[in-house]
């Protein structure tokens, strides 16, 4: 991976492009993921590349839902692998989560790596080699196991398809997402939307899970059952556009 200096202004962004970059080289991430990283990173400019309040809230109320699940399960494909296998690794050891690799592009070399890159980071062990249960979709994200994402209550499927989600809510499933457009089909059918770039993301909830374990159920049951999930994102719109007036201010033409 190109060395980036600590002090360059684009270094957090141009970071994550050489970790997807490294991670196809790898045969983690497929080709298509190169696209998705930079799609999101578009979005990210438009909220102010920060955690803005509205995903703070999201992200709570999504580590409140997984700390009260019976079965929580997160989603790992290759952009999450290349990106965060750390932190992804230490969320499913605060919530309790399990961790099950399910990909679009599915090989069972991809497979295999993403499962040894998120051994190699502290997983003891990862769904997805074997599935036993096929979804009603047209692609291979409908390969789950039983034990994993089918049995699921609650299921974190950070950088998802719109479709998959959508059939996953049908299920009965609570459904997180981390998803930097909140205008995506994931976006809008998912229970608990996070407009947050993934690593931020994925930061918070971990610091939110270790606090919020020591927390009573009833103040966990009351963060859900008060959170709007239309409601998050109406603000993270109004947040782009505030956050777009004040860039044309600054620009002051």
């Amino acid at each position: 991976m190109t060395e980036i200096p600590k002090n360059h202004p684009r270094y957090e962004s141009l970071l994550a492009r050489e970790k997807v970059a490294s991670g196809v080289k790898m045969g983690i991430t497929s080709i298509q993921g190169l696209v998705a990283q930079g799609r999101g990173e578009s979005f990210d400019y438009l909220i102010g590349e920060r955690s803005t309040s509205s995903a703070v809230h999201a992200e709570r109320a999504a580590v409140a839902a997984l700390l009260l699940a019976k079965n929580p399960v997160i989603s790992v494909n290759g952009n999450v692998a290349a990106l965060a296998p750390d932190k992804v690794v230490d969320l499913a050891d605060v919530t309790g989560a399990k961790l099950e690799v399910n990909l679009f592009h599915r090989t069972e070399t991809r497979v295999h790596l993403i499962i040894e890159q998120l051994k190699a980071n502290g997983a003891f062990e990862v769904l997805g080699k074997n599935p036993d249960v096929s979804l009603e979709l047209p692609h291979d994200r409908r390969l789950v196991e039983s034990r994993g994402i089918y049995s699921a209550d609650v299921v974190l499927v950070p950088l998802e398809d719109g479709d998959r989600c959508e059939k996953l809510v049908e299920m009965g499933k609570t459904v997180i997402t981390i998803d930097l457009n909140p205008l995506s089909r994931t976006s809008r059918k998912a229970t608990i939307s996070i407009v947050d770039n993934l690593t931020r993301a994925l930061e918070n909830m971990i610091k939110f899970g270790v606090e919020m374990k020591k927390e009573k159920k009833e103040e966990l049951v009351k963060l859900i059952t008060t959170y709007d999930n239309k409601e998050a994102l109406f603000e993270a719109i109004s947040e782009i556009q505030e956050h777009l007036k004040i860039m044309a201010a600054e620009i002051g033409y």
